[in-house]
């Protein structure tokens, strides 16, 4: 059996719902030296009503545990998640692979689980998903049911199965049928239908156990089913038999998911409810002759029967509906069970099995029929497919190693050279183009001027450039250029930055220079930047009564300043004129760095005006 493999189970149920197949491979892998992690089922179809009480037992459960993981024994955990109940809506798909990934990967790394086996009896999308994210050593599909025909929203799981298949290094089938269906698409498919834990069943054969209290007053003869009470259950035959044999109580075991109202009202038929599963070989020896009455449809044309084992296991006689898995069994045992096509016939059946006088070898010929299934042997021929799967991967991963390194040098190359050329392309589109410009474009805003009541410039500090002294010469020359023109009869400079002298007064002293009058010139020299400039401002014109303004700054700047105008001086009329020829902004045949990250600059200052609420 495999040994010292971490394995993530994918389950199609709880693990607190009736104990089969899924609860009784991982436990005994565990039990093994591997560690399991077991995922609870996460939904083939919408809930129902009737879902209500498996949905409070899932809360319950995720409550139990650490983000829904909890440890069962040694090596072996269950992790019930808690996901959105819509498999195929594609937003929930979407959220419920998040959950799940979000919880399963931590949880993965904090208990060093390393290239697991993932073993999926669930073929959803979102299976596929968790899988595809998990990169398994080996992937392992059991097919245990037909999922399409189980009801029609799970028909909608065909296409994610199909892929899964596929993908699957290896799949287990439980009847013929599926086996057809799955070999389809993939070759390696091997029939393993669901064995029996005959040591448990065998325990209560062999010893003195005591009658269960609840049988001790049932009439004899009794007919008995152990399992849960579906659908899959043809109740008019049932119906139908304990009518016709009135002296005989019919006993079933395991919990109610079906309506039976009308069969408990006959007085020869008793449901005892679910029992746990060390309790049901105690109930089975009880029986005189054991019961499979499933209908006969598409979904259970694939079902095998786990029970059918269990019953022989103690040497109980069975009678059965003619199901495929069934006939095929009696086929290859010697006809031990009595299988039957009708219900006249079923009703035959079982009143033979229960008045003709048994042959002595009878029973050991069920036992022995149901030792060939059991789970020891059935996980032996597994555990040895699975290993030579695992081989040849070694096997093949070892030989290709040359090629494989090749690859990945050949993928980084290729890689390596895509990156080149997309940042040459990258270096001429911003060094060698206009496409800068244009990105700058709606930060150039211009306004033809009028006559207004002032002229008023913004101190260019240590400016794009990050230098001081560059940029005010060509702000005081446009100012100096609109004064002469007439367009307003006072200049005023703003600005609080300090190289050796204080700028505004540095420009200023230009102004007067070159023909301004000195009585025509007002400075700011306290504000340190543009948001203090324009609160500066905004005092100044409403103290003066001021309707119209001539504002001047670098042509990339003005966009800034204008926010913050519309913002604090609303009441106020504008223009907008940036320098004519700016020398940092100078359009050559090549962008300069420093003019890209001049235009960062003020994107990123606007940016930072919003996050404070300047603007």
């Amino acid at each position: 059996m495999l040994k010292n493999e971490d394995i993530i189970c994918i389950s199609s149920i709880d693990w607190d719902f009736i104990w089969q197949g899924h609860q009784e491979i991982m436990t005994r892998l565990a039990r093994n030296g591997n560690r399991v992690l077991f995922i609870e089922n996460t939904g083939v179809r919408a809930p129902r009503v009737s879902d209500f009480g498996r949905i409070r037992k899932r809360i319950a459960n995720w409550r139990k545990g650490v983000r829904g993981i909890r440890k069962i024994e040694d090596g072996l955990y269950v992790y019930s998640p808690i996901v959105l109940p819509f498999p195929y809506l594609r937003i929930a798909r979407f959220i419920n692979k998040k959950l799940i990934s979000s919880v399963l990967f931590r949880w993965l790394k904090s208990v060093g689980f390393s290239e697991p086996i993932v073993w999926t009896f669930l073929p959803t999308a979102l299976s596929l998903d968790i899988i595809e994210k998990i990169e398994p050593k080996a992937l392992i599909y059991y097919c245990i049911d037909s999922f399409k025909a189980s009801s029609k929203g799970a028909e909608k799981i065909r296409k994610s199965e199909e892929r899964l298949i596929k993908r699957s290094d290896i799949v287990f089938v439980t009847s013929d049928e599926l086996a057809r269906y799955c070999r389809q698409y993939n070759d390696r498919v091997h029939y393993f239908p669901f064995g029996v834990s005959i040591e448990n069943f065998q325990k209560a054969f062999n010893q003195m156990v005591p009658v269960p209290a609840d049988m001790v007053n049932i009439k004899r003869p009794i007919a008995g089913y152990i399992g849960g009470i579906h659908k899959w259950i043809d109740l008019e035959l049932v119906e139908m038999v304990a009518d016709a044999l009135s002296d005989v109580s019919f006993v079933f075991c395991g919990p109610i998911q079906t309506d039976v109202e009308k069969l408990k009202k006959h007085p020869n038929i008793t449901f005892l409810g679910y029992k746990p599963t060390e309790e049901l070989p105690m109930y089975v020896k009880e029986f005189d002759v054991a019961l499979i009455p499933y209908r006969i449809t598409e979904y259970t044309r694939n079902v095998y029967p786990t029970k059918l084992n269990e019953y022989l296991s103690v040497g109980k006689r069975v009678v059965s509906t003619n199901l495929p898995e069934v006939v095929k069994f009696n086929r290859e045992n010697g006809n031990i069970v009595s299988v039957s096509s009708s219900a006249q016939g079923f009703c035959d059946e079982l009143k033979t099995a229960l008045s003709s006088p048994r042959d002595p070898n009878e029973t050991a010929r069920a036992i022995e029929a149901a030792k060939k299934n059991s789970w020891a042997s059935k996980l032996e021929e597994m555990s040895s497919l699975i290993e030579s799967i695992l081989e040849e991967k070694r096997r093949i991963k070892e030989v290709s190693w040359r090629s494989n390194l090749a690859n990945i040098y050949r993928r980084t190359g290729k890689r390596f050279a895509i990156a080149c050329v997309a940042i040459a392309y990258l270096y001429f589109a911003l060094f060698h183009t206009p496409l800068i410009w244009w990105v700058a474009s709606p930060l150039a805003v211009k306004s033809e001027p009028e006559i207004s009541d002032a002229i008023v410039v913004l101190g260019a500090g240590t400016g794009e450039s990050g230098k001081a002294g560059q940029g005010y010469e060509e702000r005081v020359y446009t100012a100096v250029k609109l004064y002469k023109e007439g367009l307003a009869g006072r200049i005023i400079y703003i600005s609080g930055y300090k190289y050796i002298m204080r700028e505004a007064h540095v420009m200023k002293a230009l102004s007067v220079s070159i023909g301004v009058s000195e009585r025509d010139v007002m400075v700011d020299d306290s504000p340190s930047n543009t948001y203090d400039m324009i609160k500066s401002l905004a005092a100044m014109a409403r103290s003066s009564g001021w309707k119209s303004i001539i504002l001047v700054s670098s042509p990339y700047h003005m966009l800034r300043v204008k926010l913050l105008c519309d913002r604090y001086l609303s009441d106020v009329k504008f223009y907008f004129v940036p320098v004519e020829q700016s020398a940092y902004y100078s359009k050559g045949h090549t962008v300069k760095l420093e003019q890209i990250k001049g235009i960062l600059h003020e994107y990123a200052a606007i940016v930072y005006y919003k996050f404070k609420y300047f603007l």
